[in-house]
């Protein structure tokens, strides 16, 4: 029998194919050691695979990364400790991940260089905020933003270390 963390893990990478090694360990909310060996008894009972040195997991050794998947979840990861272990799953496109903090939804679109107009294919929602990941702040003004509560993020990643997540909101820093 599976241990419920266990289970979320199984959850996580059934629904996003994989995920970096820390952004799991980030979002069981764990000490450290004790999310290290879930993710051991996972693999030795080869539920789940590892990747790319045993620094990305996946559901199986056919997943790929998927970048933008990726830098959503960075961000999801910001809020693990608000967000219900299952409140989180993969969004409609353009938005990769959809989650609840505190009764509120959130989508996480990320946009690369010239997909600003991706914008447009977002519904406006009273019900919705969005968080827009964009590649460089100078992005912000060029998305044709939909009528609902947004905020920005950018996801700048550093040689081996956690990216750092920064937060925009109305185009100052958050």
């Amino acid at each position: 029998m599976l241990l419920q963390e266990e289970r979320y893990v199984l959850k996580w990478l059934s629904q996003y194919g994989t995920m970096t090694k820390v952004q799991v360990i980030k979002m069981l909310q764990k000490p450290e050691q004790t999310a290290l060996k879930i993710i051991r008894n996972l693999v030795r009972e080869q539920r789940i695979a590892e990747l790319n040195n045993g620094e990305i997991l996946a559901i199986d050794e056919l997943c790929k990364v998927n970048d933008k998947t990726e830098a959503a979840i960075w961000v999801l990861a910001q809020f693990a400790d608000k967000v219900r272990p299952l409140a989180h799953y993969p969004a409609t496109y353009p938005s990769q991940l959809f989650f609840l903090k505190q009764n509120v939804g959130y989508e996480v679109v990320v946009l690369q260089e010239g997909e600003e107009h991706l914008a447009r294919l977002l519904p406006a929602s009273a019900e919705v905020k969005y968080i827009f990941v964009v590649e460089n702040v100078d992005m912000i003004t060029r998305i044709p933003l939909p009528e609902a509560k947004c905020l920005f993020a950018t996801v700048e990643y550093q040689e081996n270390a956690e990216p750092s997540v920064r937060f925009y909101s109305e185009g100052k820093d958050g």
